[in-house]
């Protein structure tokens, strides 16, 4: 594979260039690494420097290789894997010595933070029962001193209440919270270099921001090197010194971080700078505002969805939890109303309710004029034939063992809608509404991408010709090429259909690309409400103000990166 833009093999075979004075040691040196799975090679002839107490971001979408970077230096490559090259660690050869020599520095060295926290941790074993296994290899045989490095560190990663922590079990606790566990016990040791691969792709904007600025000032006051792998350019340029920008294995372009984030060379890191909502907020106005006249004259009519003084609580070991508190909201005809707020701000309890899978203590909500409020699931039917709702998660919402066929057409043949050859024409055309061509009808889940499961999960929801649907989270699984290519075809429809999306998301950049109104919500109630630009443009809450700090831009961090030049290796042959 070459790289693209007839680039030489500068970014992709590299040699060793003997320290001088002026140019330390690396501690990390990757030098034409390749790995292969059978005859089936996913990196080819890799090759980058990372300095002491310097970062460095791998980026590319899904299948781009970073992760596999990321585990063939940790010697971590699942079974089948082999890896070719040199991979030089602290003047050591890593890829040549045996499991049994390299054990030593992985944790101990090389600390490594996983992209999912949940999944990370035992969830029947504490938290303090799991830390001590990271603690072991602190080489302290007094279990009480362990347990106190434990509970130093946890307070070191900002955790309030560290023996509450410590005592607790995985779901006790946040996403955030469970990501500081991960981020604390890879520290112990005190590694030089940091390994954390996709370490904020499950949580808000705000616990984002809170992570990445917890790396930041770790890596800084304790000197260690970080190695971040992200498909998120911004995210890359306003954490890194230096970027490797990955495409189906092969670097596309690699320099300082200002220099590829500003003036980016390759076709391909363009279309990355460009598929990032932060960037490039009015991406999409055009098409979304296409089948919407005026925004004003859209709200002043009719509207589509009506949610009125809706209250919702709930009872939870005895004390009354208010999950949901005066809610009003509406939302025109044709256009976007996004939800948005960070973990438990009631955003999960306002789709329930909208969809009707949970009646509010007060309140009433309507949809296309028919009550969702104080009716039977069998009542409901002939509502959720006009709004349906897209999950969060494509790799789940999706029954592995059924056909994309069969999982399109079930809805039609819950709602006994048309003959059998009338179905055939729908499933067909829903596929062809959201760019899915015939060819997948047989195959399952298993045999697509993120972003063809998502179309597919979109294509379910169409095939019932809805009014209304409801988007959860719909692109938070998928990396942002992917993503861009799901907005496009969300607002392509609803554009040629005249939808009306209820879109929930606490990816604020993604929203201000695809939504007309927003609802800005925290603690169970609705702090802000309106048209997106004048919210984000001119937010009046201190809550509203401090989701919008958090996007990442990478202007400010690729700006004070300017005078940083990252030791990458040399041109070769």
């Amino acid at each position: 594979m070459a790289p693209q833009d007839g680039l030489t093999s500068t970014f992709t075979r590299a040699k060793l260039i003997a320290p001088t004075p002026l140019r330390p040691i690396p501690l990390l040196r990757v030098d034409n690494l390749s790995v292969s799975y059978g005859s089936n090679q996913v990196v080819s002839n890799v090759g980058f420097e990372l300095g002491r107490g310097e970062s460095l971001a791998l980026i590319g979408e899904s299948g781009s290789g970073k992760s596999t970077i990321a585990r063939a230096v940790l010697r971590l490559l699942p079974s089948g894997g082999r890896a070719t090259g040199r991979v030089t660690f602290d003047c050591q050869e890593v890829l040549d010595i045996s499991e049994r020599g390299f054990r030593p520095l992985r944790g101990r060295a090389i600390g490594f933070v996983p992209q999912d926290p949940a999944n990370s941790l035992n969830p029947v074993r504490t938290i303090g029962s799991q830390a001590h296994e990271a603690a072991a290899l602190l080489d302290e045989p007094d279990k009480a001193i362990r347990k106190q490095l434990i509970l130093d560190i946890f307070a070191e990663v900002g955790l309030d209440n560290p023996q509450r922590i410590y005592d607790s079990y995985p779901h006790q606790l946040s996403g955030g919270m469970l990501q500081r566990v991960l981020i604390g016990l890879a520290i112990l040791p005190r590694p030089a270099l940091l390994v954390a691969d996709e370490p904020t792709s499950a949580l808000d904007v705000t616990i984002q921001k809170r992570i990445l600025d917890l790396l930041t000032r770790l890596q800084q006051n304790l000197k260690i090197s970080l190695l971040l792998i992200t498909h998120d350019l911004a995210i890359a340029a306003e954490r890194a010194n230096a970027l490797v920008v990955l495409r189906d294995g092969v670097i596309q372009e690699s320099g300082r971080t200002a220099s590829v984030f500003s003036s980016p060379a390759s076709t391909y890191a363009r279309k990355l700078r460009a598929d990032v909502p932060a960037l490039n907020p009015d991406r999409y106005a055009a098409l979304r505002d296409t089948g919407v006249r005026s925004l004003k004259t859209s709200i002043g009519a009719k509207p589509k969805i009506e949610v009125s003084a809706v209250t919702k609580t709930f009872t939870v070991d005895g004390k009354t939890l208010t999950a949901a508190s005066d809610l009003s909201f509406t939302v025109p005809a044709g256009t976007t109303h996004a939800l948005v707020g960070g973990s438990g701000s009631g955003k999960t309890t306002a789709v329930r309710l909208l969809l009707g899978l949970e009646q509010p203590d007060s309140g009433a909500i309507s949809v296309a004029g028919e009550r969702i409020t104080g009716r039977s699931p069998e009542a409901l039917r002939t509502v959720w034939r006009n709004l349906q709702l897209v999950y969060q998660n494509p790799f789940t919402s999706l029954d592995p063992t059924w056909t994309i066929e069969r999982l399109v057409r079930e809805p039609l043949d819950r709602f006994k809608i048309g003959t059998r050859g009338e179905r055939d024409a729908r499933v067909r055309e829903a596929l062809a509404d959201v760019g899915l061509g015939e060819h997948l009808l047989s195959r399952k889940p298993a045999a697509l991408s993120g972003g063809q499961r998502q179309r597919v999960a979109i294509a379910r929801a169409l095939v019932l010709k809805p009014d209304v649907i409801v988007l959860d989270e719909p692109t938070s699984a998928l990396d942002v090429s992917v993503q861009a290519g799901i907005v496009e075809v969300l607002l392509t429809l609803q554009a040629n259909l005249g939808l009306t999306y209820v879109f929930v998301s606490h990816d604020l950049a993604l929203v201000r690309q695809l939504a007309h109104t927003v609802s800005v919500m925290h603690r169970g109630r609705i702090v802000e409400h309106g048209p997106v630009t004048e919210i984000f443009d001119n937010p009046q809450q201190p809550y509203t103000k401090s989701l919008l700090a958090s996007i990442p831009s990478g202007i400010a961090y690729a700006a004070q990166a300017q005078h940083v030049r990252p030791r990458l290796l040399a041109a070769a042959e």
